[in-house]
């Protein structure tokens, strides 16, 4: 099927993203390049259709939010925020990520090939996170489900706050956060962790990376164990 064109010096992102919102069976199967992008936000937020969508530069705030079923692949950086509260799909990041990447993500993967500014994974609920490169600081805050794989190092704090989000670090790691503590890595994790670095295009050796969990002494507070956040 051939490729449908949208020229960003042409048209305008809310006619792009009305083009993405219709009938998911009328956008199935298609390809859509985001020509001319110049870093404009909000594109392709809210898909919701088995749709091929290539942004063919850097693209602004919220690239790929709310994503649902599409696959989107930015030939370029993204600001902050690139698939936030993503749903299910794939949104595929060839060069760095601004703060906030993935947060809140319910499901799906998110690539990332080179570094990953603060926060990244913030409140994930369930999503996938592989970063190529490193991370900043405060990255996985208050992660709940989901996987974060970091191929190069995390900043500070990292993982404060975790509930039940699995991290994986190959690099090194400056800082863990409150109730994060590093883990043995099981059959189970080699195998998780050999599935999504190959999804995610990354040729490393699983046995590499280091598992960082939840400790699980900030799921009650204890009075007379005076906690301090």
């Amino acid at each position: 099927m051939e490729s449908l064109t949208f020229n960003l010096e042409r048209k305008s992102v809310r006619d792009l993203n009305q083009f993405l919102h219709a009938d998911a069976n009328e956008l199935a199967g298609q390809h859509v390049v985001v020509a001319s992008p110049d870093g404009a936000h909000n594109i392709a937020v809210g898909v919701d259709a088995d749709v091929s969508i290539r942004i063919d530069g850097h693209a602004g705030y919220y690239a790929g939010g709310m994503n649902k079923r599409a696959n989107i692949v930015i030939d370029g950086s993204a600001g902050t925020g690139v698939a936030e509260n993503m749903m299910s799909g794939k949104v595929h990041v060839r060069g760095f990520a601004s703060n906030g990447a993935g947060a809140s993500a319910c499901g799906g993967l998110l690539v990332i090939d080179g570094d990953a500014g603060l926060r990244c994974g913030i409140s994930l609920k369930g999503g996938d996170i592989v970063v190529g490169g490193s991370v900043g600081s405060f990255s996985a805050f208050m992660a709940q489900a989901g996987h974060l794989v970091i191929c190069g190092d995390a900043g500070d704090a990292l993982g404060d706050s975790l509930y039940e989000a699995v991290l994986y670090v190959r690099g090194e790691v400056k800082s863990l956060g409150a109730d994060a503590q590093f883990e043995p890595m099981t059959d189970s994790d080699f195998t998780t962790l050999a599935k999504l670095l190959d999804a995610a295009g990354f040729d490393y050796d699983p046995r590499s990376f280091k598992r960082i969990a939840s400790a699980r002494t900030l799921y009650h507070w204890n009075a007379d164990a005076d906690q301090e956040y």
